[in-house]
């Protein structure tokens, strides 16, 4: 989640409210995504639609009180919404929206491969406000053993190196916290519906080419190779976590304790050892 344009200074008030999530249908499009800016609809569907399309999806368990969250920030009405499954590759793939008022709409994806799989974190997120899309990021980020060279395995540097660059008017920096993303991580503030249009494509590019691959990859059998990629794994969400835009406005409205669960336990959560068999 990257609340990089809202402003958390004013008192705030919490209550939060858990729904149940159900299978991935079509019932999902009547979601929050419905109520918020028409890209992150768009990508909100889009990505369902290539897991649907590459996937073997299964439900995954959500804490019973971080499925749906209703908070307040700035006396405007903070809503959360989470949905997450899970494959034989991936033990998580999360999509969160969120909206503030009617000023700020938020999209997060991140999908966490099993460490017996040597896979990149693919990652996206949008922030809209006003009617226009703030900010566009897309990532498949290497968890290469952090004392290596942190780069994306040859398979996957093919097929994106061969992709047509799109082309934007306005490219964000990266935080300096960044160095977990690749040389292909495209940081954007899309400009007109045609530069909207061009990184939706690109995210669904980087989301078949991830699965396609993901989908063929063997486990990993070697218990040095899997260390590697948990630790890979490890430093790409601590990193994540340093984001003090998204902590500062989650303390104001929910409070430091509950950040900390939240930001640990759903956003950027790892595992320390290899997925039960």
């Amino acid at each position: 989640m990257d609340f990089s344009t809202s402003k958390v200074d004013a008192m705030t008030c919490v209550t939060t409210v858990y729904t149940q999530k159900k299978p991935m249908s079509k019932s999902t499009e009547m979601s929050l995504r419905s109520q918020q800016h028409p890209l992150i609809c768009r990508l909100a569907n889009c990505i369902e639609e290539v897991w649907r399309e590459h996937l073997d999806l299964s439900p995954y368990r959500v804490p019973e009180d971080l499925g749906y969250i209703e908070g307040c920030l700035e006396g405007e009405k903070l809503v959360i919404e989470n949905h997450c499954y899970q494959t034989p590759q991936f033990r998580k793939l999360h999509l969160e929206l969120a909206q503030v008022g009617n000023g700020l709409d938020i999209l997060h994806c991140v999908m966490f491969p099993k460490p017996e799989y040597a896979l990149p974190i693919f990652g996206a997120d949008l922030v809209g406000g006003r009617g226009a899309i703030s900010a566009a990021i897309a990532d498949l980020s290497p968890v290469s053993p952090v004392n290596a060279a942190r780069s994306l395995p040859d398979r996957y540097r093919e097929a994106l190196s061969i992709l047509p660059e799109p082309s934007f008017s306005q490219r964000r920096a990266l935080p300096d916290w960044g160095d977990i993303f690749s040389e292909f991580c495209l940081f954007v503030r899309p400009a007109t519906p045609e530069e909207e249009d061009h990184f939706l494509m690109r995210v669904q590019q980087f989301l078949t080419v991830h699965c396609q691959i993901a989908s063929t990859e063997p486990p990993l059998t070697s218990q040095h190779a899997i260390e590697g990629v948990l630790a890979g794994q490890q430093y790409y969400c601590t990193k994540q976590q340093q984001n003090d835009k998204t902590r500062r406005v989650l303390e104001k409205s929910f409070g430091s304790e509950w950040t900390e669960r939240y930001m640990t336990t759903m956003l950027f959560d790892y595992v320390t050892q290899p997925s039960q068999k």
